[in-house]
């Protein structure tokens, strides 16, 4: 009996799901810092009573390895694990 419980474990330690990480696009808005630029993303949401539709933006601290991207470059950027206490994203080149 423990053996078939022990085997079944065995079995999902094998089995792993790949990681899917967030991916964005932006727009940087500034890119003063060294090895960090600020992604802003504009999104376009819709007013549940009114159906207005209205823009939401939000900024993003993005690591900039090779410090390429200049304020108003398109950039594509996704998730990673924290590199200081703002910055959870990093650059796709």
């Amino acid at each position: 009996m423990n053996d078939k419980k022990a085997e079944k474990q065995v079995n999902k330690a094998i089995v792993k799901k790949p990681v899917t990480k967030k991916k964005f696009s932006g727009v940087v808005v500034s890119a003063k810092m060294n090895k960090t630029i600020v992604v802003r993303i504009d999104r376009v949401k819709i007013h549940p009573k009114y159906k207005k539709r209205y823009t939401v933006s939000k900024k993003y601290k993005v690591h900039d390895e090779k410090n390429q991207f200049k304020e108003d470059a398109k950039v594509t950027f996704i998730e990673c694990r924290p590199l200081s206490k703002d910055k959870r994203w990093r650059v796709v080149y």
